[in-house]
């Protein structure tokens, strides 16, 4: 895997499902609030979220089940209940550590974009001793427009300090993937096959990796300071 030739002045990420395993658990925190109101919840159909801000998300599902309920009830009970677990039982995605020390002995900056609430964002963070390196994160309440639109990523790369062309985007759903593009970020999938597949990202980036590993190596030869 290469990158053709391309090393970033910065590195933003998506952070469930590409630098933490926790799509299974927010799926279980998302079954467990229909199940309460009687209802089952279709893969298929959340999938068609995955990777967009929460308010998105459950509009969309609020709409699929038909939910007589305020959107920000419906967040509020999702993101406490996720904000409980996620510090702890989210192991990190294969490769992430590896990629980490290289950037941070890279010295190349990085954030977070997330469609996440900030809570959420923050407990991960915590959780992995990642205050110093992602001291950046933008949620998808910080901006207009949450993913698929660009906003997030242009955020992040104005709170580096990189103009977007610059900077290296790291995701795994295909929502975020079309957020990073029409960011002009150079974009990896790394697609986390709990929700879709390496053939769903044809032709919306030229840069699909199997994990982080091949991302770290993808780097490795990098002059960052050339």
């Amino acid at each position: 895997m290469n990158l053709h030739g391309f090393c970033p002045r910065a590195v933003i990420f998506d952070m469930d499902g590409l630098l933490i395993d926790s799509e299974p658990i927010w799926e279980q925190v998302e079954d467990g609030i229909l199940t309460r109101r009687n209802l089952i919840l279709d893969p298929a159909v959340r999938a068609r979220y995955i990777g967009m801000r929460m308010a998105d998300f459950w509009r969309g599902l609020s709409e699929a089940y038909a939910l007589n309920e305020p959107i920000h009830l419906l967040i509020a009970e999702a993101v406490d209940t996720m904000a409980a677990r996620v510090g702890t039982d989210a192991a990190l995605r294969p490769g992430a550590a590896d990629l980490i020390a290289l950037l941070q002995a890279r010295g190349i900056p990085c954030a977070i974009a997330s469609s996440s609430p900030m809570a959420i964002i923050d407990a991960v963070v915590a959780a992995h001793g990642w205050e110093t390196l992602f001291a950046r994160r933008v949620s998808g309440d910080d901006v207009t427009h949450g993913k698929p639109a660009p906003d997030i990523y242009l955020e992040a790369a104005l709170r580096i300090g990189v103009d977007p062309a610059d900077c290296l985007a790291l995701e795994d759903s295909l929502n975020g993937t079309r957020a990073a593009v029409a960011a002009r970020m150079v974009t990896v999938a790394v697609p986390d096959l709990a929700h879709t597949s390496a053939a769903a990202f044809d032709g919306v980036t030229p840069y699909i990796f199997e994990s982080l590993h091949d991302v770290r190596a993808a780097l490795e030869g990098c002059r960052f300071d050339a």
